[in-house]
């Protein structure tokens, strides 16, 4: 390309020159900043950030929950889903907690320890045993914190064998319990509790017979039968000598009742004693006998099905016997959950325990997951119950222990025979105990819909609301507190604990 000669300008031509210069810079930053201006416009159409077009603040998480679904896919696992508090209107259903309605005290949920239980953990090779006891009993956040077992006073059902403390040969009797001992229980169970309230020594336990020794009841036989009376204040020191000895092993024994399902006579071992029959023993031996030796131990009385609330009722309102009973309770393979608040509306002075239900080798997952959150943990404490246990803690793959007539189904929330794994049971507990301890408070809730559910303040002042969707399809709902709510999912047949 020809090019012009070059001239160098003059002094004039050179300030033209330079007015030129400043012009076309002028005209280059116009462009400029109109370009940047049209990209700007571009990119907040696009949904990208700008000055007027901030991006949306970070939802802080408001509520930390935890699931388990009802095909086992998710097994109390803490969800990642964010649920953040606000007043956004929806269509949904609302559970509304209410913490100024305060109602029972909890005392706790867990299991009962039977000697078979006792016996297969303590198979275990020592390190897993010492970190199945942590995860058990243990409270931190691998842990589920189980805060209440039963014991049996005696020979349970699944133990590997019947006995008593005070067995005597055919024919003897032993009215000063002179032969009392808890040798039967030192190989297994009460080495197993010292190392469980090493771990936990506020754990409450409640304890009761299956059966009084043969050589008391009428019948010679460790099933059914009944207590004669003629050996009612030797089996009243019987309870003192149990509690006092446990007690000299550091194991305090805060609650017993006089007999495990009374009206059940085909267990073994087991005894029959009728409501008439109990009043009687508690208030012209057990209860003094308590008295007499100074024992702070509560009486809790029946101890059987929620299809019998007149059992309770009947010694709660002998005027002789009552002042010397703390309490009620109750299992649930017959009857209504509801029958509690029956017991509680006669007698609302009276505390009421849920203590038994066991979940069957012939059940499936999903139904007693269901079932047994709705009836034990949600049900029972909705009825004014203090405590939520399941039964046996731990069986073989055979489901036993068990004695010669004893329970041959009943499914342990851990089955213990070269592996360790958690059952139903171990998840119906765990869904309370892990996130609710001892001292909390149950607050009011509404039922909305199939969302069955119970909440509580702990004593730290978090509040604690446990769902279980009893329908088959998923639903959404708004969990809501003070004016605000947030708005999970839950499957058909899943439960959740939500905790804020």
């Amino acid at each position: 390309m020809n090019r012009p000669p070059y001239f160098p300008p003059s002094d004039s031509s050179a300030a033209a020159g330079r007015t030129g210069f400043t012009r076309r810079m002028l005209r280059l930053l116009a462009w400029s900043m109109l370009l940047v201006f049209f990209s700007c416009s571009k990119k907040s159409s696009a949904g990208g950030t700008s000055p007027t077009n901030p991006p949306p603040p970070l939802l802080t998480n408001d509520v930390s929950w935890w699931l388990t679904s009802p095909g086992q896919q998710i097994l109390l696992q803490k969800q990642t889903t964010v649920l953040h508090f606000d007043t956004v209107s929806n269509g949904y259903p609302f559970i509304y907690i209410d913490t100024a309605s305060l109602l029972q005290t909890m005392d706790g949920f867990g299991y009962t320890l039977t000697g078979g239980s006792a016996t297969l953990i303590n198979q275990l090779a020592s390190a897993d045993r010492a970190a199945l006891l942590k995860e058990l009993f243990g409270s931190d956040s691998n842990s589920i914190s189980v805060s209440y077992l039963r014991l049996s006073i005696g020979a349970s059902d699944l133990s590997a064998s019947v006995f008593s403390y005070d067995d005597m040969p055919s024919g003897q009797t032993d009215t000063g319990l002179v032969h009392f001992s808890l040798d039967p229980d030192r190989t297994d169970l009460i080495p197993l509790l010292k190392d469980i309230l090493a771990i936990n020594p506020s754990i409450r336990i409640i304890a009761t017979p299956w059966s009084a020794p043969v050589w008391m009841k009428d019948n010679g036989s460790s099933s059914g039968g009944i207590l004669q009376p003629i050996y009612y204040n030797a089996y009243a020191q019987y309870f003192v000598k149990y509690i006092q000895q446990m007690q000299a092993e550091g194991i305090t024994i805060q609650a017993v009742t006089p007999q495990n399902e009374p009206l059940n006579p085909s267990n073994n071992p087991s005894l029959t004693m009728t409501a008439s029959q109990q009043a009687d023993f508690i208030k012209n031996s057990l209860g003094p006998a308590f008295a007499a030796a100074g024992l702070s131990t509560h009486i809790i009385v029946y101890d059987h099905n929620c299809d019998q609330p007149g059992y309770p009722i009947t010694i709660l309102s002998d005027p002789a016997a009552a002042p010397y009973v703390y309490g009620s309770a109750f299992h649930l393979y017959a009857g209504d959950i509801s029958a509690l608040s029956e017991v509680h509306n006669a007698y609302p002075d009276k505390k009421l325990y849920f203590t038994e239900q066991y979940t069957a080798s012939t059940g499936d997952f999903a139904g007693d997951l269901q079932w047994h959150v709705k009836n034990v943990v949600i049900g029972s404490a909705r009825n004014w119950s203090c405590t939520a246990l399941e039964w046996n803690l731990a069986n073989d793959p055979s489901y036993g222990p068990h004695t010669p007539g004893g329970c041959t189904t009943c499914k342990g929330a851990l089955t213990l025979g070269g592996t360790i794994s958690r059952n139903v049971a171990y998840y119906i507990i765990a869904h309370a105990s892990k996130f609710v301890p001892a001292g909390s408070v149950h607050i009011g809730t509404n039922i909305a819909g199939n969302l069955q559910n119970v909440a509580f303040k702990t004593p730290s002042g978090q509040k604690v609301l446990i769902v279980e969707n009893d329908g088959t399809s998923a639903a959404a709902f708004n969990l809501s507190i003070n004016g605000k709510w947030v708005t999970p999912t839950l499957q058909g047949g899943a439960v959740a604990t939500f905790v804020f």
